[in-house]
């Protein structure tokens, strides 16, 4: 089985009113019940808005720069993700599919590195 990371993203600053929340947030709920009763779900979490990131780099010398502010600039960014098990990439964009469905977020969806399926 590989492991994917599936990534929901999302415009900044945007938080959609309460009545149209309330039931993306319960579909999901239901989508993460399936993805557990599947055995495909191995961890998902929401993140916080983009620009509480904080963006560590080292120069050429060694030096450590700390910056605040996302690592990318552009209006959407990582909103959160879940990571899933699926016996190959068509079964993993299923997932998604529904994610996408239930969210009109764009989705992403990426293997890990080393994992097989």
């Amino acid at each position: 089985m590989a492991q994917y990371m599936i990534g929901m993203y999302q415009p900044d600053g945007v938080v959609p009113p309460p009545e149209f929340l309330a039931p993306v947030m319960a579909r999901l709920g239901e989508l993460t019940e399936e993805l557990r009763a599947a055995g495909a779900f191995v961890f998902g979490r929401g993140l916080t808005d983009a620009s509480t990131a904080t963006v560590v780099t080292a120069g050429p010398g060694g030096e450590v720069h700390v910056t605040s502010g996302p690592y990318s600039e552009g209006p959407e960014h990582l909103g959160g993700f879940d990571i899933i098990e699926a016996p190959d990439l068509d079964t993993a964009l299923g997932w998604a599919r529904r994610l996408a469905e239930i969210t009109g977020l764009p989705i992403e969806v990426r293997a890990f590195a080393g994992s097989s399926g």
